[in-house]
């Protein structure tokens, strides 16, 4: 088990018993580009984990290794900076975050490693960083509550990173419960659990295995898109802080001027916001069918308003939308790329992944990657290892 061997190397490495630690990777089921437009996501934490083991090492030296690539980065505590070693600087941004708030960090010894798949969309960096987060507030007694943790691991991301992600990422791999979906207001941060039945369905992420290069530039354009929108709204409806302020008559009332490129990207935020409400409806009544449904509505609004879809995730939702056992299907993330998610009958998972590989590789000459999920609690402490 890789979380074992972490803990028996780092044993070996620095002759000392650490703090064990998972942190889980995220998917989203719904709610997609509504976090930055103040609306309604709904991820969930999975089994695809980043497993730490941590302790301080009573110097002023932090000592990161990174088990899946065996590389080492070690740095003075007073030097902490970005750094030329990319995947430092996610756990580096933890430990100036903590500094910033003049907290008592001390030199600490991690080796970490995991099973999410990069590139993926199941937000390794969030894991990571909130896997640390989490260690160092245990191990310094800092006592910060896991919203904190999350805005500490976000602006790690922000500032050492430099991806101005949302809120979501990290704060599902903090606040996940098994069994559970959890609906994060991105304004309020207000949240609320809501059962998802893991016994008769389960979620597998199909890998298009293409990352288009407009994914960024697209993203800060369809940003743009949304602002402008508001901008014209705010003239007749003083109260439309974002999107989520906003109702389908006011944009069609003013759809004109919004201009035709506009009115679609507004409109499908606006139902997406909607989507997320009625989904939550579905899954108190158990009906993960309906559910489904919603699925399908928002891939659609994706690909024909918000224009973030690609052929290769619109071939993988039209392939896997016939067959047995498939309730849903959508494109998971920023676009262009990536993966979907489909909702599937727990008996018709084999069949699933075994058509839907035969088909895709036929029709793009791209082999399937899939990953099944299950849902688990958030970022938490493992048992010790004993190593003999």
């Amino acid at each position: 088990m890789l979380s074992s061997a972490i803990a028996s190397f780092f044993q070996q490495r620095f002759a000392a018993t650490p703090l064990l630690v998972r942190a889980p990777g995220r998917v989203n089921l719904i709610g997609e580009h509504t976090d930055y437009n103040a609306g309604f996501v709904l991820p969930a934490a999975i089994d695809k984990e980043i497993y730490f083991a941590v302790a301080l090492n009573g110097t002023s030296t932090i000592r990161l290794h990174s088990f899946d690539l065996g590389e080492d980065h070690e740095v003075a505590l007073a030097d902490v900076a970005p750094s030329s070693t990319l995947w430092a600087n996610y756990l580096l941004g933890v430990v100036a975050q903590f500094q910033k708030r003049e907290l008592p960090v001390q030199g600490f010894d991690c080796v970490f490693g995991g099973t999410i798949p990069m590139g993926a969309g199941m937000s390794s960096s969030a894991a990571v960083e909130c896997g640390l987060a989490f260690a160092l507030d245990t191990l310094l007694h800092t006592r910060l509550d896991r919203m904190e943790l999350a805005r500490i691991s976000q602006k790690a991301e922000h500032e050492y990173a430099g991806v101005q992600c949302g809120i979501m990422d990290q704060f599902a791999s903090l606040f996940g419960q098994a069994g559970h979906v959890v609906r994060l207001d991105c304004r309020s941060l207000e949240y609320a659990y809501f059962p998802f039945d893991a016994n008769a369905y389960h979620l597998v992420l199909c890998n298009s295995g293409v990352k288009h290069s407009l994914a960024s530039s697209e993203y800060n354009t369809r940003r743009q898109e949304c602002e402008r929108g508001v901008a014209v709204l705010q003239q007749y409806y003083p109260e439309v802080a974002s999107l989520r302020d906003a109702t389908l008559e006011q944009l069609e009332k003013h759809q004109a001027e919004l201009g035709e490129v506009v009115y679609r990207r507004c409109r499908y935020v606006v139902e997406e916001n909607l989507r997320v409400e009625q989904a939550c409806q579905h899954l108190l009544a158990h009906d993960l069918p309906a559910f489904g449904q919603d699925m399908y509505g928002s891939h659609a609004g994706l690909r024909d308003q918000y224009e973030v879809s690609c052929p290769e995730l619109d071939i993988l939702v039209e392939l896997a939308r016939p067959l047995p056992g498939v309730v849903g299907a959508r494109m998971m993330g920023g676009g262009f790329g990536g993966c979907t998610i489909n909702l599937v009958e727990a008996s018709a998972v084999e069949s699933f992944v075994t058509a839907m590989k035969r088909a895709y590789e036929k029709q793009t000459g791209i082999a399937l990657e899939t990953y099944q999920t299950t849902i688990v609690d958030g970022v938490g402490m493992l048992a010790p290892v004993a190593v003999s």
